[in-house]
């Protein structure tokens, strides 16, 4: 089984994948895309850029592609598109799009961890809160026009992980 854990930054998503991880025996963890692409040596700009959210789009699309087995993806190409969105509104993301749905076809579970409200991270704590929000409603958004049957989680980590394997179960 293939899950994708997705969701803005600071929500919880790394948190919870290693949770599930811990878990889910047989299970293998791909982290963000950002940080494999840090570990082979792409150097990403200090503010994001639409560059390197393409670069981590086409890396998390080889990722799912190529993953076999019980895997859970930290990240996935909806959110990384949707953070493209967010500070490149004007670029065309169509062809993007489509191979995102292709991508998709791939996972088994997807797993939204959206911003709560109250929001359990205090805007003051977060890098780039408006980004943030922009992302998380492009998601809300996304995952409806994608017709994705996406598990919604919320509450503690506890809470989050036994909501996940439940719908597993």
């Amino acid at each position: 089984m293939k899950i994708a854990i997705v969701g803005a930054h600071r929500v919880g998503k790394s948190t919870l994948a290693e949770e599930l991880l811990m878990n889910l025996p047989g299970y293998t963890l791909e982290m963000e895309p950002y940080y494999q692409l840090e570990a082979t040596g792409y150097e990403f700009s200090e503010v994001p850029t639409a560059e390197d959210f393409m670069e981590q789009f086409n890396y998390s699309a080889r990722l799912v592609s190529k993953s076999e087995g019980n895997v859970i993806f930290d990240r996935c190409v909806i959110d990384i598109l949707a953070y493209l969105h967010a500070i490149d509104p004007g670029r065309n993301i169509q062809s993007l799009f489509e191979t995102a749905q292709t991508v998709i076809a791939d996972i088994d579970l997807f797993v939204f961890v959206p911003i709560e409200e109250p929001d359990l991270i205090p805007g003051h704590q977060t890098d780039l809160p408006k980004l943030r929000g922009q992302v998380n409603d492009l998601l809300h958004e996304w995952i409806a026009d994608l017709g994705i049957a996406a598990l919604e989680v919320s509450g503690t980590l506890s809470d989050r992980s036994k909501q996940v394997l439940a719908k597993i179960a």
